[in-house]
C-alpha cells in the first residue's frame, strides 16, 4: 500500500518514517514538503481559507498518486485537513495527532501536552474530549534549535520543559519532531509518554485492514 506523507516541517520525515520501518515497513511511502505552510502559519497567525485551499490542493495531488492514505505531519491544521478528509472519504485521510489523542483520553484524565511550536498549543487541545484535563506545556526554542540543525539542544529543551508535567498521568508529544526524545522525557519524569508517529501507524494500519 502506498501512504501519503504531508509536512509542514522538514523535522517530521525522519521520525514518521522510523515509526513506519518499525512498525509497517510494508508500507510504500511518498513524503510531500510544503515548508512555507508552517510559515505563514506563524505570520498570520491564523488559519485562512487560502491555507485550507492550498491543503485541498496538496490532498487532490496525493490522491491523484493512487495512494491508499494520507497522513499530514503538521499538528497546527487540523480544519484544513479535516476538509481534505471530507472531500477524499471513504479514504483514510488522518490528522497528526488525531490516533496519539483517542490513545491519550483512553489511558488518563491528566494530560501533559508538549509542544514546540506555539500555534500547536491554540488548535490541538479542541480535538481532546471535554473528559480530560490537559496541562499545556510550551518547550520555548526547541524548535529554532532544531531550525539551527541542533538536535542536542531541543531535546534538552524538550526534556527541561516536560519535567513540570511529572503531576500528569501521561505526557503527550505534540509534534513528530519531538518523538527521538520521548524516551528521555520518560526517564525525567517518571511518566508514560505517547508520540505521534507511532500512534498513527497503528491507527492507519487498523483503518487499511493490514494485520
Amino acid at each position: 500500500m502506498r501512504i501519503a506523507l504531508v509536512h509542514a516541517l522538514k523535522h517530521s520525515i525522519a521520525p514518521i518514517e522510523a515509526s513506519f520501518a518499525r512498525l509497517w515497513p510494508q508500507a510504500r511511502l511518498m513524503n510531500l514538503l510544503d515548508d512555507s505552510l508552517s510559515a505563514d502559519l506563524a505570520r498570520d497567525g491564523r488559519l485562512t481559507e487560502r491555507m485550507t485551499e492550498r491543503f485541498l490542493t496538496i490532498g487532490r495531488y496525493a490522491a491523484g498518486t493512487g495512494t491508499n492514505g494520507i497522513l499530514f505531519t503538521c499538528s497546527a491544521f487540523g480544519p484544513c485537513i479535516e476538509a481534505v478528509a471530507r472531500e477524499h472519504a471513504p479514504m483514510p485521510v488522518l490528522k497528526p495527532n488525531e490516533a496519539m489523542i483517542e490513545q491519550a483520553a483512553a489511558k488518563g484524565k491528566r494530560i501533559g501536552l508538549l509542544s514546540t511550536f506555539p500555534p500547536t498549543l491554540g488548535s490541538m487541545p479542541p480535538e481532546f474530549p471535554s473528559s480530560v484535563q490537559l496541562v499545556p506545556r510550551l518547550a520555548e526554542g526547541a524548535l529554532a534549535a532544531l531550525d539551527r540543525g541542533d538536535r542536542a539542544e531541543h531535546d534538552r529543551i524538550v526534556v527541561e520543559t516536560s519535567r513540570a508535567l511529572r503531576d500528569c498521568d501521561l505526557i503527550a508529544l505534540a509534534q513528530y519532531s519531538m518523538a527521538p526524545a520521548a524516551d528521555r522525557v520518560a526517564e525525567a519524569t517518571g511518566r508514560p509518554v505517547l508520540t505521534t508517529p507511532d500512534s498513527a501507524v497503528a491507527k492507519l494500519k487498523a483503518m487499511l485492514g493490514v494485520i
